[in-house]
């Protein structure tokens, strides 16, 4: 098998580990396949766009979703390491308001499959990090909503020491209580 397919805590949210070919000259493995993806994890997924972001150290982004035209997120990072958390935003889900975080890094290679109905975000905990991921969906402005990173009611251990540096609109999220969640 081209990955190795771990389930989290969170059962629709999984880890996805490539398998690297890699000597004294360097490494190579497939980031993606759609085929071995759809094997590997039992998921019919069509990606839509692909985004690449790089954040400094202690930049928190997210607590991130769509409202409406929700995402699917296969994430990775290709420089540098983040703390990535999704929480489950889905009101009649078992699991509403649970989260999982994973360490990801260029190092370990591993990728995070962030289903549709959970919030997606990452705090870079090295100097820098260079973060990719595709969607399964466009992204839509008018739908884009913000949980807010420190809600009591979510509890989310994130390894940072004070306050992360945050974009304006992640600073004015709503809490779990208050937001405007799925069904």
């Amino acid at each position: 098998m081209p990955y190795t397919v771990t389930p989290t805590a969170l059962p629709e949210v999984l880890i996805l580990e490539p398998k690297v070919f890699g000597d004294a000259r360097g490494f190579f493995f497939e980031s993606f396949n759609a085929r071995d993806f759809a094997q590997c994890t039992g998921l019919d997924v069509q990606f839509v766009q692909d985004n690449h972001s790089k954040s400094a150290k202690g930049v928190l982004r997210g607590l991130h979703y769509q409202i409406q035209h929700p995402q699917g997120k296969l994430v990775r990072v290709t420089q540098g390491e983040v703390f990535d958390v999704a929480v489950d935003i889905r009101k009649s889900s078992p699991t509403f308001g649970k989260w999982e975080g994973v360490m990801l890094s260029a190092e370990n290679k591993r990728q995070l499959w962030v289903p549709p109905g959970f919030a997606h975000g990452f705090l870079v905990t090295s100097d820098s990090a260079e973060f990719l991921y595709k969607t399964s969906d466009y992204y839509h402005t008018e739908f884009e909503r913000s949980l807010l990173w420190n809600d009591p009611a979510l509890g989310i251990q994130w390894p940072v020491d004070g306050e992360p540096l945050l974009a304006a609109k992640d600073k004015a999220a709503a809490t779990l209580g208050k937001a405007e969640v799925f069904t």
